[in-house]
């Protein structure tokens, strides 16, 4: 039996001592999962899920716990301390991610975000974190096709939009004229792909392009209608953030629908509320 490092593993409880259970690791030995972390009725034999990592003294060990970043993700995590190796993020377990300096774009200090890859040293067999992102992300071309929703984290701002890795695997570009929310590093979004560039960088938006847009947000407007009574405080002069709050859509696109639906005689619209039209 293969075990992962740094990832969630289904495993066999096979004793139980007084400071946890042991864990069948296969060809790895027996693993240790402690007290705090050992589910009320857990016997011998039960089947558990659970993260493996390293303890202080580079030991196998299990928890219940969901980290922050498994390894081969990304996350954007704080800076817990730092020493003469390098600095320590928190991931969300007992012991702290390592990034050492080598790994790190810039010094690293306590209290800082940072957007990091984890990974496995093979030398070390220590699973470590980089802040060096380019390296991490996939050299061959995408084969994306447009309009094709993808999964993205957000990774960096720059003067042109926000960076991203998509499927975490390729770079890719949101474009400030594209964006209608608040993104910061490490929020994980769904998007649209908008091209693939000849250099295999992806630029992408967070909304459909064009009448699929529309037409897939009219229908969506025209039942949130119905679910408040049939009628909404919204209108042509309603603040574009407020719309976007409430439907995760531009005003551009709002007022789109908004068309779409009174060209088919479905609402009723003035500058401040938009109403459904009885049925026949």
């Amino acid at each position: 039996m293969d075990i992962r490092l740094g990832d969630t593993n289904t495993l066999k409880v096979v004793k139980t001592v007084d400071f946890g259970v042991y864990l069948d690791g296969g060809d790895a030995g027996e693993i240790l999962l402690p007290t705090r972390y050992v589910p009320e009725g857990c016997a011998v034999g039960d089947e558990l899920e659970v993260f493996l990592y390293l303890d202080n003294e580079e030991r196998l060990i299990a928890t219940t716990l969901h980290p922050l970043v498994k390894v081969g993700g990304f996350a954007c995590l704080e800076v817990s301390w730092v020493n003469q190796y390098g600095a320590f993020l928190n991931w969300g377990l007992m012991k702290d991610l390592f990034c050492p300096f080598h790994e790190q774009r810039r010094k690293m200090c306590k209290g800082e975000r940072h957007f990091v890859h984890a990974y496995l040293d093979e030398s070390s067999y220590r699973i470590v974190a980089s802040a060096k992102i380019d390296k991490f992300l996939s050299r061959r071309m995408p084969m994306f096709a447009d309009h094709e929703l993808v999964d993205v984290i957000v990774w960096q701002r720059t003067p042109l939009g926000w960076k991203v890795v998509v499927d975490g695997l390729f770079a890719g570009m949101i474009y400030h004229n594209e964006i209608f929310q608040t993104l910061h590093p490490g929020m994980q979004l769904k998007a649209y792909v908008r091209t693939v560039r000849p250099d295999g960088k992806i630029d992408l938006t967070l909304q459909q392009d064009g009448f699929r847009k529309v037409d897939s947000f009219a229908e969506q407007l025209l039942q949130y209608i119905d679910e408040h009574g049939g009628q909404i405080p919204f209108g042509d002069k309603t603040d574009a953030d407020l719309i976007y709050e409430t439907f995760e859509v531009s005003k551009k696109t709002f007022k789109k629908a908004v068309g779409d639906l009174y060209r088919r005689h479905l609402i009723v619209i003035d500058d401040n509320s938009i109403a459904a039209t009885a049925a026949e």
